[in-house]
């Protein structure tokens, strides 16, 4: 009875993960820095590949927890919270490139960008029709966010699971085929990343962005995969509700860049 849990609270048994986390992620910056001063990308691999090793291995304790009972309501609330606060620094790692964007766009003259010449975009720079393929990418990620609020409403508010299948799997296609067109526009760039700040700023923002469009579309697919084992109810589903709050954070992000990168900055 000394040891019975009589609390809400859940006490974490000793775990390596952090540890191998924090290991992993030193080693992929220091092979990246040495690859860029032209060693080999080996050292930087094998240290991203620690960090995907953690991030399936600590998440999966993590799905696991949640199954035995773990994640009680104050639990649960940390978690949200946890979540919230991580989207809010993801918030003001985009606000600096699009800063660095409006800066150079809004007074491009200055020491550090002398060949700008008070002209944006810079002479010589011949940027993307954002009617064209950016604005059916954006009507194919919202698209997608839609099938993703569809998946989310069928759980919580029908308890749908069919329906909430098929809105992950067009909410993943969709992604999947952002990510094909993004890639296209990149090869069909009249402008390099190097040599201009335009071409900077646009491989930066837009880039970092793709990144996260494929690890929401990978978030996604695992609460797919996670559904087909039966986990999800109507109460307790932080691990989708995470997922989609994370999708429509991609959403949002990409509005702001298709207006003021594609449409106003060009």
């Amino acid at each position: 009875m000394a040891h019975e849990k009589n609390h809400d609270y859940h006490i974490l048994t000793p775990s390596l993960w952090p540890l191998i986390a924090s290991v992993s992620a030193f080693v992929m910056l220091l092979g990246a820095v040495f690859w860029m001063h032209g060693s080999g990308p080996w050292l930087g691999l094998m240290g991203f590949a620690g960090v995907l090793y953690t991030m399936y291995g600590w998440w999966a304790e993590v799905v696991a927890e949640s199954q035995v009972g773990d994640h009680t309501p104050v639990v649960s609330i940390g978690l949200r919270y946890g979540f919230i606060m991580f989207i809010m620094s993801e918030v003001m790692f985009f606000a600096a490139w699009f800063w660095s964007f409006f800066k150079h766009a809004m007074y491009p003259m200055g020491p550090q960008s002398p060949a700008i010449d008070g002209v944006w975009p810079p002479v010589g720079i011949e940027t993307f029709d954002p009617w064209h393929l950016p604005l059916i990418n954006t009507l194919i990620l919202l698209c997608s966010g839609m099938a993703a609020t569809w998946a989310h409403h069928a759980l919580v508010h029908e308890n749908n699971r069919e329906d909430m299948k098929w809105g992950l799997i067009i909410a993943v296609a969709l992604g999947a085929v952002f990510t094909v067109f993004q890639i296209y526009e990149y090869g069909h760039a009249a402008f390099g990343f190097a040599g201009n700040i335009y071409g900077a700023n646009f491989f930066m923002a837009t880039g970092f962005h793709g990144f996260h469009v494929l690890i929401g579309t990978i978030f996604l697919l695992v609460c797919l995969f996670r559904l087909q084992r039966g986990h999800f109810t109507q109460e307790k589903h932080i691990g989708f509700e995470a997922a989609a709050w994370y999708w429509h954070f991609v959403d949002v992000v990409w509005l702001f860049l298709f207006f003021a990168v594609y449409i106003w900055g060009g």
